[in-house]
């Protein structure tokens, strides 16, 4: 038994036990084949929630730092990583948007499941900002649908100063999949690709409930 079938037959039912999430909409994963989960981003523990409640194996990015860890410690966080999903991306190398869409391309043309976060980074205040259009690029490109994902509640999860979860009341609900086959044919593509990421971004919050901030969010420095 690999490391992700280890996790999700035994953390994940745990984890779920003990935190007792409101989830709604799993119907709407579709069970096999590619798929762009897309969610609004309030946490780190948004790519660990998702995994755990989806059925399905969910792949996300996550900093390569998490991944080059030397000894037990290093070890043991390459592995829960790995484990839950994860891929390494260098965030801090000039080309590593580019690196993180072929990537996920390359998971999603394993007929996989693969979660985004349109925003780009986690709302530090709890708005919803605009989505980059990266998730209509992918959608696009593999012609897979796109399951919008509305989290509330996982910014108390593990807030930045928390050492370890808290338990919390945390919601997930999954919307109606968005199709994109034959939607946009003639029409140009950077056009295309910008009214599909608003569809997306109108459908995110109308699950998660949150005040839209009408701008891009920005990294922290």
């Amino acid at each position: 038994m690999d490391v992700y079938s280890v996790i999700h037959t035994v953390v994940a039912p745990t984890a779920k036990a003990l935190w007792r999430p409101t989830v709604r909409g799993l119907e709407n994963i579709p069970a096999t084949g590619p798929v762009l989960l897309a969610s609004n981003h309030l946490s780190f523990a948004d790519s660990l929630v998702i995994p755990i409640i989806v059925p399905r194996k969910v792949a996300f990015l996550a900093k390569s730092d998490y991944f080059t860890g030397t000894g037990v410690k290093g070890t043991i966080s390459r592995l829960w990583f790995e484990g839950i999903g994860m891929l390494p991306v260098d965030r801090d190398d000039s080309k590593a948007a580019l690196a993180s869409l072929d990537t996920a391309l390359e998971v999603l043309g394993r007929g996989e499941a693969f979660g985004i976060y349109p925003e780009g980074t986690r709302s530090r205040d709890g708005r919803l900002y605009r989505g980059r259009t990266g998730v209509a690029h992918l959608a696009l490109t593999a012609n897979c649908p796109i399951v919008p994902v509305g989290l509330r509640g996982t910014e108390k999860l593990q807030p930045i100063d928390a050492r370890l979860p808290r338990i919390v009341p945390v919601t997930v609900d999954f919307g109606e999949p968005i199709q994109v086959e034959g939607r946009f044919e003639g029409k140009p593509l950077g056009r295309a690709r910008r009214e599909l990421t608003d569809e997306v971004m109108t459908a995110i919050q109308a699950l998660s409930g949150q005040e839209e901030a009408g701008v891009y969010n920005a990294r922290p420095e």
